[in-house]
């Protein structure tokens, strides 16, 4: 029976001087048009789907200007993350990059706050699907923590097997969500060019007129709600994550970006000038997908439920790739000492198993939050999630700051792709960062409490510096001795 068995995967070679040790022992198996849906799929997730209802029944139409004025900022945090990218393609990413320029502390900052971004992401999101599923009677009755277990195992099988499974998977999640939206947009543009009644309301400007304006709560409740903006546009990102498992990513990168950041801002503001133009702002809530209120008052039979089905895989779809994003990061960490070991390990799928199940046990924490609290259980973890994606932007936008700086004295090249505007853009989008932040705490209930949490946030991340930074340093040594004292970017693993 011995002979009969697969013998095991080799070790994965030491890294050539110069790269990420985070980056060995990946297949290069995503494909471009893989890059492109990753990159347009991973930002059209639950904040669209199921947040804009809430949004706009608190906010109004002025909706469409938050999401506007956030995505010219989050068009500035993709490019930046662009030119890293094309600068040196790395699977650690960011975090690889906060290495490179603000040492093994910044990688470890950069790395622990992005997990817990995706880690609260992915309540988030079985939260959402478990709410999606509700819309069915079959499930009416199921306690809401059942099926948020079963979409957590669902898409964490996938992770598991490879990384071409979780290309091919979020290729088709990306596609239905963006013909979904296509599809809605256009019947909204019939339905308003027509003025056909919707649920008995005659779309138009007067469904914006006749319900209090563009402001019909005023002006600070659309500042307020930038926070929610800002999440509904996480995980722009993961086109660079992904970047480190693709061939030719330096030409593939820049390539998708030039194409996918107008198509995200046609979907998102379109789909929201849309919505309110259907339907007064007051017809929305925030425990419902305004794309199916939409359609459950337009009376199609079915269109309703398909609807649905299509808002469940977008929070599949982001689950899916938060699992992605958090077990790339979370390896380069391990390999460098700030990150438990067994997160550095790979199955034979080449997969980070360690740090893709160490994300899943933290979605356990969401499905017991369904369980408890599950009216409220959306809004708590999305505004957690919120202070974590405005600090990954922030560390992006460093980073690029500091390769320009690195430029000016001539110790760096920037590549021909690169941020525009340079070093006023990254100043002013992470003074916009802080603006939101600040706005945050404005907002009396769980945005307050959760802007009070970050200095707890903060704590427990300078007293896991002090605990893990023996063995960074370990590997730092370790990583010089295996390269004959030769600098490299991230430590080897042993």
């Amino acid at each position: 029976m011995s002979a009969l068995r697969t013998p095991p995967p080799p070790p994965p070679p030491s890294p050539p001087v110069g790269e990420d040790a985070g980056d060995v022992g990946y297949s290069k198996r995503l494909r471009p048009r893989h890059m492109t849906m990753i990159a347009i799929g991973g930002a059209i997730g639950t904040g669209l789907f199921l947040g804009t209802g809430g949004r706009l029944a608190t906010t109004g139409p002025s909706l469409a200007l938050a999401y506007a004025l956030c995505g010219i900022f989050a068009f500035l945090v993709v490019r930046a993350l662009g030119e890293l990218v094309v600068h040196r393609p790395s699977s650690g990413a960011f975090v690889s990059y906060a290495r490179e320029f603000m040492g093994e502390k910044g990688a470890y900052a950069a790395g622990w706050t992005y997990f817990l971004c995706w880690a609260t992401t992915g309540m988030a999101d079985i939260t959402a699907a478990a709410t999606y599923a509700r819309f069915w009677s079959v499930f009416s009755d199921v306690p809401q923590w059942i099926p948020a277990l079963v979409a957590l195992a669902l898409v964490l099988g996938i992770n598991l097997i490879s990384v071409r499974y979780f290309g091919e998977t979020e290729f088709w999640f990306s596609v239905v969500k963006v013909g979904a939206l296509v599809v809605f947009m256009a019947v909204a543009v019939f339905l308003v060019a027509t003025r056909h009644p919707v649920g008995g309301q005659v779309p138009g400007l007067a469904a914006i007129t006749d319900h209090g304006g563009l402001f019909p709560a005023g002006f600070l409740p659309m500042l307020l709600v930038m926070q929610g903006v800002v999440f509904a546009y996480a995980g722009l990102e993961l086109c660079g994550i992904a970047a480190g498992e693709t061939e030719n990513a330096r030409r593939i990168v820049p390539k998708v970006l030039r194409t996918v950041m107008w198509r995200i801002a046609l979907f998102y503001v379109g789909s929201v000038v849309l919505l309110a133009l259907l339907l007064p702002h007051t017809a929305y809530s925030a425990d419902q997908s305004p794309f199916v209120t939409v359609f459950t008052r337009l009376g199609v039979p079915g269109a309703a439920g398909v609807m649905n089905l299509v808002v469940l895989t977008a929070a599949l779809s982001s689950l899916n790739s938060g699992l992605y994003a958090t077990g790339r990061v979370l390896r380069s960490m391990a390999v460098a000492g700030s990150a438990p070991r067994f997160t550095a390990r790979m199955n034979r799928g080449r997969v980070p198993y360690g740090g893709i199940l160490l994300t899943a046990s933290f979605g356990l924490l969401g499905v017991g939050l369904n369980y408890a609290m599950p009216a409220q259980a959306f809004e708590v973890v999305i505004n957690v999630a919120s202070v974590c994606v405005l600090g990954t932007w922030g560390m992006i936008m460093i980073c690029s700051l500091l390769l320009w700086h690195r430029a000016r004295r001539g110790l760096a090249t920037r590549p021909a792709y690169r941020l525009p505007g340079a070093p006023y853009t990254q100043a002013v989008t992470l003074l916009f960062l802080l603006g939101v932040l600040v706005l945050m705490s404005a907002d009396r209930g769980v945005g307050t409490m959760t802007v009070l949490a970050v200095p707890v946030i903060v704590g427990v991340l300078v007293g896991g510096w002090f605990l893990v930074r023996r063995r960074v340093a370990e590997a730092a040594r370790g990583a010089r001795a295996a390269t004959g004292g030769a600098p490299r970017r991230g430590p080897g693993v042993s």
